[in-house]
């Protein structure tokens, strides 16, 4: 089992010829995902490396059946890419791409609400449930197990994760929310689907400075039955600074590391310091030694 998408998911690429579509699309395969069909404006009624090319969403999906999409658009044109992909129903849609305005994000975030699709980014690296990757994540890092993961952070994911594999601890999935100050999803919103999930027997949560997601996240945690383990970015940061994310700004001392902690800790979530106590934290937790 796994949270979005599993390995049964039919799954279109828009922008599946251009530079980081193609390289994506391939390791995207290679990873085991069923990528069924590709958006290429101009290049309609092609094949691209065995994969139908279409003009347009819509036209795809009166071919194919599609359970989920991922975009690699240029910012300019993300918008309606984005919006194409909810107008043809499609319910599950990650957004890679970063620089996207946020007058656009509002527009995107709010009309897949309306259209009761999951948005994953924008400014993501995207998700992963076993043989089926949508994004830029490294293959090497993931295997099947009990653990979903959800972050804020890429390179620190692939860190923690590549860590609980070496430790013959694998994920359900593996959900990256995106840096950018109007994510498509919340943490609150993939617990709720963890929660659910029969096969997640713990989760880990990637946090980092600024907003309120994780004491969001926080009031909900304390509603779980199953353990959660905290790592947040940004314990050194200065206030009013920008670390990496658009979100990642401590202003008018809000979204501050302490904060963060305490609202976890009284959660019931264990806080890791460093990046290595995640690993040991839930191998405590699932009894693994």
């Amino acid at each position: 089992m796994a949270i979005l998408v599993n390995a049964a998911s039919n799954v279109l690429i828009q922008g599946i010829t251009g530079k980081q579509g193609s390289f994506h699309f391939k390791q995207m395969r290679a990873f085991g995902t069923n990528v069924v069909a590709g958006v290429a404006p101009g290049k309609g009624g092609n094949l691209f490396e065995g994969v139908p090319l279409y003009e347009t969403v819509q036209e795809a999906c009166e071919h194919h059946r599609i359970d989920a999409t991922v975009l690699f658009i240029p910012a300019a044109f993300c918008k309606d890419a984005a919006l194409e992909a909810i107008e043809a129903g499609i319910k599950v849609i990650v957004i890679i791409t970063e620089h996207i305005p946020v007058q656009d994000e509002l527009i995107i975030v709010n009309r897949a609400k309306l259209k009761e699709a999951v948005i994953i980014g924008p400014n993501t690296f995207g998700m992963a449930s076993w043989k089926c990757k949508l994004g830029i994540l490294p293959n090497v890092a993931f295997s099947p197990g009990p653990v979903g993961v959800v972050a804020r952070s890429g390179t620190l994911t692939y860190e923690i994760v590549g860590s609980l594999t070496n430790v013959g601890i694998g994920q359900t999935s593996v959900v990256g929310l995106g840096g950018d100050r109007v994510p498509g999803s919340s943490f609150v919103d993939m617990l709720k689907r963890f929660e659910v999930d029969p096969d997640t027997k713990c989760v880990v949560l990637v946090g980092e400075i600024g907003g309120n997601a994780e004491e969001e996240a926080a009031e909900f945690i304390k509603t779980m039955s199953k353990p959660v383990v905290a790592y947040l970015a940004g314990k050194s940061a200065p206030p009013g600074k920008r670390m990496g994310h658009a979100g990642a700004i401590i202003e008018r001392g809000k979204g501050t590391y302490e904060g963060k902690v305490k609202a976890l800790t009284a959660a019931g979530a264990q806080v890791a310091t460093f990046p290595y106590e995640v690993v040991e934290k839930v191998q405590t937790l699932l009894g693994r030694p």
